[in-house]
């Protein structure tokens, strides 16, 4: 009898032992290999999740210089003051990496990993932008902490800041619980700096950001983008006069630095590059249209006389890696090319047209239509040497204009019928 009340202890004692065991796996992301229980190390989302328990803050190796110890342990314990569910989650992304070079890929990721995720607010590195940040809210967004980073990024003082600094804004503005004015003073001020011009009969807006309210809800849109498919060849080449509503005021913080996209463009191109050389043409349906948009994005680059033509290398890029995988994703962003590739397609429909538009857009965009708010656009020069969108430029001597960056056709047929 003794024996069998031993044999039973034993078995319960063995039990919680391995139920412990299995908790402390499943705590710590460790996986063990079935060949002799060596253990794997965790993946970079769980390694992220794990680090982000013990401080709220997460810095990779590769940002030690710019946010070293000291600034992380003040950014932390900033964190704490504000009693709120914040993270910090500072990682270079490139495309191929564990998160594919997507921010939102890289939040969704590390909240699923995250013990207790009912509340959170999670603000990242940006995957086209290394020196810019992303902001991200569960469940809703009580704290408006998207637009609060997207402001804080946006400030003239924050135009020279380095990455702690940046970090530190966006959590004061986060904490604040006032995103949304915080992104329409930023906005504003824009606005007052790029000194939008007049268009025909109408004011454009001064050069205080008055035009920064919400009456103004959409932009112009050039006749391209006012035609069904059917008719839209014909009147590619006409010219439509500007309307008599406010221009967009164009927001140039995030693509102020032209170097930097030239930089970017330019190893994205390098990428396609060696991604077309690596390939096998048996088995890649799609080689010869990346080469030609390797070609075309090679040439782009070398004549480019600024950010339109740049993002259209970026654009040319994106259509050639799509060709190469089989499996076309949506374009880069329709208003915007660098806000990087869209999320969704949308309807758009200027102010007083009949006449909608499908285009894609990235979610910050998609949200501005959705608020009755002007997104953010790319700008070009017109044949007056006008500030207008990128858009606006007749079709046939732009590119851009007539592909939307892959919205309205493939930036290599825009190419074509833009010669």
């Amino acid at each position: 009898m003794s024996t069998e009340v031993d044999q039973g202890a034993a078995k319960r004692v063995i039990t919680a032992l391995a139920a412990l065991l299995l908790t402390a796996l499943t705590t710590t992301g460790t996986a063990w290999a079935a060949d002799g229980g060596t253990p794997s190390p965790p993946s970079p989302g769980q390694r992220i999740a794990n680090a982000l328990r013990t401080s709220p803050v997460y810095v990779d190796e590769a940002y030690a210089d710019a946010v070293p110890p000291s600034r992380q342990r003040q950014l932390a314990d900033r964190i704490r003051r504000t009693g709120l569910p914040i993270k910090v989650v500072l990682t270079p992304l490139t495309k191929g990496d564990a998160f594919d070079g997507d921010s939102d890929l890289l939040a969704g990721t590390v909240r699923d990993r995250l013990p207790q995720r009912r509340d959170l607010v999670l603000i990242t590195s940006d995957g086209d932008f290394s020196d810019s940040l992303q902001g991200y809210e569960w469940p809703g967004d009580t704290h408006q902490a998207r637009r609060a980073v997207a402001a804080a990024g946006f400030l003239d003082e924050m135009r020279d800041a380095g990455l702690a600094d940046l970090t530190a804004k966006a959590v004061e503005f986060v904490a604040e619980g006032k995103g949304d004015k915080r992104y329409a003073e930023a906005m504003s001020d824009l606005g007052g700096s790029t000194r939008p011009t007049q268009s025909g009969s109408g004011a454009a807006g001064s050069g205080s950001g008055s035009g920064m309210t919400g009456w103004w809800l959409f932009i112009a849109v050039p006749a391209l983008a006012l035609t069904a498919l059917a008719t839209r060849a014909a009147l590619l080449r006409s010219r439509r006069p500007s309307p008599a509503v406010p221009h967009v005021v164009f927001a140039t913080a995030r693509a102020a630095d032209e170097a930097r996209v030239r930089r970017r463009a330019e190893a994205e191109v390098l990428a396609l590059g060696e991604a077309t050389q690596a390939a096998e043409v048996a088995a890649t349906p799609g080689l010869q249209q990346a080469l030609d948009a390797y070609a075309a994005a090679g040439t782009i680059l070398d004549r480019a006389r600024g950010l339109p033509d740049l993002a259209g290398a970026l654009a040319l890029a994106h259509e050639g890696r799509d060709a190469l995988t089989g499996s076309p994703g949506l374009p880069l962003c329709f208003f915007n090319p660098l806000h990087g590739r869209a999320a969704l397609r949308t309807g758009w429909r200027p102010l007083g047209r009949r006449d909608r538009l499908d285009v894609a857009v990235c979610r910050e965009c998609a949200d501005a239509l959705r608020n009755r708010r002007a997104p953010e656009v790319l700008p070009d020069t017109d044949e007056d040497g006008r500030r207008v969108p990128y858009f606006e430029v007749p079709a046939g001597r732009s590119a851009w204009a007539a592909s939307g960056y892959g919205s309205l056709m493939s930036p290599s047929a825009g190419l074509a019928r833009a010669r």
